[in-house]
This record gives structure tokens, C-alpha cells and sequence, in this order.
């Protein structure tokens, strides 16, 4: 139904408008009676076999929301209802800000694929907070990041900030470095830098009551040394694990009109690159580095096989856009049938 009735209607007005026409939607189909009950038997994949152990958390099922679609955390408690096994929020950052000039947003539908330049568009990690505070039992990762005006050599403060504040609240951290929207951002993934960011947060996270699981979301445009490298920031930091991967700035071999928009590029002509990101890393790492794998996930062979290059869990974002809410239902199920073929 999603994709030969709404879609179709959905795809012919601006995709931010209809991005917060969706929010005002679902939270008003949630409210209808029994309407709860009706999304989680559709969608739902409430089976103990999908369960995942990972970071010492407790993953319902392996399949999770990415950050970017929920940003500040105002729509999580209905999207727990289409049967994510977890829901990531973000990127926060400490002070609100707009982000970039609209429009900002573009599908390339001829490629499957979206490009953003949204710039960590946020109301503030104290918003964010405050709307975190009524959860009950939906694991949350919190995405962070610094903002836009504030110079690289101060973003440990940023990252501090938001580390601090969203701590009770939140399941797990990512640390944002990789985006291509907000300038310089990228230059925090070189190794000296990026070395003293996540010690600095390791450090903080020994002096809280709870520790909470630290992972990395790394770009997939770095080189084979760079991510050498940083095989070796998570050998000498101890964080905790890795997200593989956010969106690219490559366009090559694109066919839509607007591939040339200046932007992250996320969808199906990310897959592969993603894929083999998520191999080399298995491959490389002297010690196994837990993954949470991203990026191109159109169907439920695309998320097999980021499993099958070692990812424990993976996310959606641009896939649930294009295939809407029963796509998660298809890998949970893809997932179930291997695990149950697998132990005869």
C-alpha cells in the first residue's frame, strides 16, 4: 500500500514539508483507538529469537532507526510502534541552530537514493532532553555533535556538553565527526584529534554511575589508511564500537537530474561502498569491533549482507523512505528464517 498509494502522492511535494507532514501524521494515526495495537501486528517482530546482546544492551531486534530522521526526539515513541529494535536520535547539538538554507533536501528517485545538506538542524540538546525524559523502555542512541560555529580546536566542548546532558536519557552515544554538512567537521576524523575526542569522553563516561556504550559513526569516503587508522583510534580508546556508514560525497554513476546537489549522499548507490567498509574493518582489526552497519539498505538482502560482512546490528534511513515501515518487518523476517535454518 505504501509504495503504489502513498509514495507516489508523498513523492510529488518537497521532501523536508513532507518529512513534517509524516511526523503530524503518524502521531495522530497512534492516537486513534486500537490503532497502536493494529501498526505493532503489521509491523511488529516481537519474537525472542531476534533478540541481540550487544555493548551489554539488549536489542529487541537488529534493526534500528538512523540518526537524521528523528532528530530531536519528537517522534520515537510512535516509531517504536513500526517495529525498530531501537531508535537512533540526533544529531544534537548543544545550543539549538537552523542548519543550512533551505531547500536542502533532494531525492534522486531514478537512483533510490536522497542527498542532504541539512547541517545538524536542531533545537538543542536541552529540547531534546526534555522529550527524552517520558521514555519507557525504547532503546535510544543519541547521535552528537558540535556546532556549526564552533571551531574545530573547541568541539571537545560541544561533544562534552552533549555527552553530559543527554547521559541519563539515552542507551548508547555516537559520536558524529563524519557528516559533510557542516564545514571542517570531517577534519575531527584525522587521528590526533579524533585520538583526544574520544578519550576525553571515555574519561567522562568512568565518572558516571552507568557507563553507556560509545561508538563512532565513521564517513565512507576515507582511504584504506584512514581506516587503518581508525581501526586503531578504537584499538588504543577502548570505545566501545562503530556505525559504518554516513552519508557519501561521491555521485559517480549517478542518473538523476539533481545528482550534482552539494550534500550527503545516502540510498542504494551507497550499499556497496558501506558493505565493504563494514569487510575491511572485520578484516583488519586485531580484536572484533562490534558494528552497527548503514547506509543502502533497500531490502532485506541489502541488510544480509552488511551482516554477512560482519555488522551485529544494522539502521534505515533512506530505505524506509523508499520502502516505507514494511521493510523492517522483511529483514527481521529475512533475519528469523536464517537463524532458524541455521539452528537445524
Amino acid at each position: 500500500m505504501y509504495k503504489s498509494l502513498i509514495r507516489p502522492i508523498l513523492f510529488n511535494f518537497d521532501p523536508e514539508r513532507v518529512h513534517h507532514f509524516s511526523f503530524s501524521a503518524l502521531k495522530s494515526i497512534v492516537k486513534i483507538p486500537f490503532a497502536k495495537s493494529i501498526l505493532r501486528k503489521k509491523f511488529g517482530a516481537d519474537d525472542l529469537t531476534l533478540n541481540q546482546n550487544l555493548f551489554g544492551l539488549n536489542f529487541k531486534n537488529p534493526v534500528g532507526l538512523a540518526a537524521g530522521f528523528d532528530k530531536d526526539a519528537k517522534l520515537y515513541k510512535e516509531l517504536d510502534h513500526l517495529g525498530f529494535g531501537f531508535i537512533e536520535i540526533g544529531t544534537v547539538t548543544p545550543e539549538g541552530q537552523p542548519g543550512n538554507p533551505k531547500k536542502r533536501l533532494f531525492r534522486l528517485n531514478e537512483d533510490h537514493a536522497i542527498i542532504n545538506r541539512m547541517g545538524f538542524n536542531n533545537e538543542g540538546v536541552k529540547a531534546t532532553v526534555d522529550r527524552l525524559r517520558s521514555n519507557s523502555g525504547i532503546l535510544i542512541g543519541g547521535n552528537i555533535g558540535k556546532n556549526k560555529n564552533t571551531p574545530n580546536e573547541k568541539a571537545v566542548n560541544d561533544y562534552i556538553i552533549c555527552f553530559n546532558e543527554l547521559h541519563p536519557y539515552v542507551d548508547y552515544f555516537v559520536v558524529n565527526v563524519s557528516s559533510p554538512n557542516t564545514p571542517n567537521l570531517r577534519d575531527l576524523q584525522d587521528k590526533e584529534p579524533l585520538t583526544k575526542l574520544l578519550l576525553q569522553l571515555k574519561e567522562l563516561n568512568k565518572t558516571k554511575k552507568i557507563q553507556r556504550p560509545i561508538l563512532l559513526k565513521i564517513a565512507p569516503d576515507l582511504s584504506n589508511d584512514q581506516l587503518l587508522d581508525i581501526i586503531e583510534i578504537v584499538e588504543v580508546t577502548k570505545i566501545d564500537g562503530l556505525i559504518a556508514t554516513n552519508t557519501t560525497i561521491e555521485r559517480e554513476g549517478l542518473a538523476s537530474n539533481n545528482r550534482e546537489e552539494v550534500g550527503g549522499l545516502s540510498g542504494k548507490p551507497l550499499s556497496h561502498k558501506s558493505t565493504e567498509i563494514i569487510r575491511f574493518i572485520k578484516k583488519h582489526s586485531k580484536k572484533d569491533i562490534p558494528i552497527i552497519g548503514v547506509g543502502g539498505i533497500m531490502s532485506a538482502n541489502d541488510a544480509l549482507e552488511k551482516l554477512d560482512a560482519g555488522a551485529s546490528l544494522v539502521q534505515l534511513y533512506t530505505g524506509f523512505v523508499y520502502e516505507g515501515p514494511s521493510l523492517i518487518k522483511e529483514i527481521n523476517q529475512a533475519i528469523k528464517k536464517r537463524l532458524s535454518s541455521n539452528a537445524r
